[in-house]
């Protein structure tokens, strides 16, 4: 079975966020393409969820089996995807956090 993956616009604003420090960080050209490979990164974990969504860790806090958190290794540290499968069919990204920000758990 496949799931349908979709991104929250929230989501979408993370990504965004998340690459737009990156490149404000870079002081070389390779810096772009951590930026660039980051986000790359993340996206590639996000097809992951198509296939397997419930092999991932249980959201902390949440009471819903249905809210999961994906790490994504990358670098020294990481990012955490927060997303929910909304039906049989369905999985909606809702947050993309760095590890080391403070609200991602």
């Amino acid at each position: 079975m496949t799931y349908t993956v979709i991104v929250d616009p929230e989501a979408r604003t993370d990504l965004l966020r998340l690459y737009d420090y990156l490149v404000q960080r870079a002081e070389y050209v390779e810096d772009l393409e951590v930026a660039g490979r980051a986000i790359e990164a993340i996206e590639v974990a996000m097809t992951s969820l198509a296939r397997v969504p419930f092999l991932f860790r249980k959201a902390d806090g949440s009471r819903s089996s249905l809210r999961r958190e994906l790490v994504v290794p990358f670098g020294a540290s990481g990012y955490v995807l927060k997303y929910e499968i909304a039906s049989p069919q369905l999985v909606v990204v809702l947050a993309v956090r760095h590890q080391h920000e403070a609200d991602y758990q």
